[in-house]
């Protein structure tokens, strides 16, 4: 049987086979991806990220346990790919949230796959995005993706996922991290994990303050008098719009991941009923597209260069005879400076 055929069954070895091609970029991992495309668009593929040991890990393992043993309705199959930080000896994933995990091991409805960064911007591998296709074409109805750890470019993963998830503590001896690391705009949902820790409401309270500076009160006219709108009453809004609910978890006692698993659900039903879902699919494979086409771009371009041009253009550097942007000027123009 093949890749394709195997995924499409069901065969937990052959969708393995397949997220290892496609994790190499081998050619026969594009040509899978290639034939379960139209099988894809069905999952929701949830986002996580966080500072480092904001328990992120402990987290996607509680929502994934929730999610296949739900206190009511069907069991949902659930796909886990965590992008670990490479290994600096071997270039591999680290393997952390496998071994974090465990309470998932033997279920045949969850699949976990960690992916090494490889020095990938955004906290997410280069491959996540066919990974995630992946997943979607074999049937899995909840994708989570755990980043690496938050920071300047993490927000790469509001660009893959439906729902991102950013997760803050309380005691991290700054309110206004989430601001720092430049996430907070990017939350459809925030997690205060670990909430049972002193200085919680305080920081809860950091956290309105700020979703009140990104989401200000509108105003209105209304019968000659302005009033005030908030953005939460969207009943009056010209148009709905998602303010990001707050919830305290605490992840290692199972505590509040109900309550988060419903405002996931919320998010989600309000995506399809404002037509946001569409908006964020089409964003989505529009990234996918411009990351592929840079990198085959960048690739014919490589190919198309003499032997010891590229070389020639970096000694040039080197010795200061061309700034930057006039080497890159003269690769494009094909004409070095030897």
């Amino acid at each position: 049987m093949d890749l394709v055929s195997s995924v499409l069954a069901g065969d937990r070895l052959g969708l393995a086979r397949l997220l290892s091609e496609v994790e190499s970029g081998s050619q026969a991992g594009t040509q899978a991806l290639n034939q379960l495309f139209p099988h894809t668009g069905k999952a929701q593929l949830i986002g996580v990220t966080g500072a480092p040991g904001t328990g992120k890990s402990s987290l996607v393992n509680q929502l994934a346990l929730h999610y296949r043993r739900p206190p009511q309705g069907e069991p949902r199959r659930v796909a886990i790919l965590a992008v670990d930080p490479s290994s600096p000896f071997t270039g591999g994933a680290v393997l952390g949230d496998r071994i974090r995990m465990r309470e998932l091991s033997g279920d045949q409805g969850v699949f976990i796959r960690s992916m090494a960064s490889r020095g990938s911007l955004g906290g997410l591998a280069a491959a996540s995005a066919g990974a995630a296709q992946a997943f979607d074409a074999a049937g899995y109805d909840i994708i989570l993706i755990e980043t690496v750890g938050s920071g300047q470019s993490e927000v790469e993963i509001a660009k893959l996922a439906h729902t991102t998830l950013v997760v803050d503590v309380p005691g991290l001896g700054d309110d206004v991290q989430a601001i720092k690391a430049g996430i907070l705009e990017i939350a459809d949902i925030l997690v205060l994990n670990k909430a049972d820790r002193p200085g919680v409401e305080s920081a809860e309270r950091a956290l309105q303050g700020m979703l009140k500076l990104g989401h200000p009160t509108k105003r209105i006219m209304h019968h000659g008098r302005v009033e005030e709108l908030h953005s939460a009453d969207s009943e009056q809004a010209h148009r709905e719009e998602w303010i990001p609910p707050i919830r305290r978890t605490v992840a290692l006692e199972g505590k509040g991941i109900v309550e988060l698993a419903e405002a996931i659900e919320g998010h989600r039903q309000f995506l399809q009923r404002s037509g946001e879902w569409q908006g964020r699919e089409r964003a989505r494979l529009q990234n996918e597209v411009e990351l592929l086409l840079q990198s085959e771009l960048m690739a014919t371009w490589r190919r198309g260069l003499s032997p010891g041009q590229y070389e020639a253009v970096l000694d040039a550097l080197m010795a200061r005879q061309q700034s930057p942007r006039q080497a890159v000027a003269a690769l494009l123009n094909g004409r070095v400076k030897r």
